[in-house]
């Protein structure tokens, strides 16, 4: 999973640096936007697993990494959301916060089946 991400942060940079988002058009965009998520979503996996690895008691470790990685995959989602809004400049601050609430409920929502409340 470290190798993934370093490899996407890589990719992403390489876009970054070497994609004239204005003779790219389209393609370099998607090109930026899936690699920025990807990126965030291994680079938020191995914080969140790493912290609930540290906060465990002697729990088993690998029942943590799907919920790191569906969190990861949230917040990499607002993240970049985020910035597909500014790209088109609909973005003002109660635009993203909406967004954020509303992947919060979604995030909600999943722990209230895991937990069967």
């Amino acid at each position: 999973m470290i190798a993934a991400t370093i490899f996407c942060w890589t990719a992403w940079g390489l876009i970054l640096f070497f994609i004239d988002p204005e003779t790219a058009g389209i393609v370099g965009l998607i090109c930026f936007h899936l690699s920025l998520f990807f990126s965030l979503v291994g680079t938020f996996t191995l914080i969140g697993l790493a912290l609930r690895i540290r906060f465990s008691h002697n729990e088993i470790i690998f029942a943590h990494v799907g919920v790191s990685f569906r969190q990861a995959v949230l917040l990499a989602l607002v993240i970049v959301g985020c910035l597909v809004f500014q790209q088109f400049r609909i973005l003002n601050w109660w635009d993203g916060a909406l967004f954020a609430v509303s992947v919060g409920l979604l995030e909600f929502y999943f722990m209230s089946r895991s937990y069967g409340i």
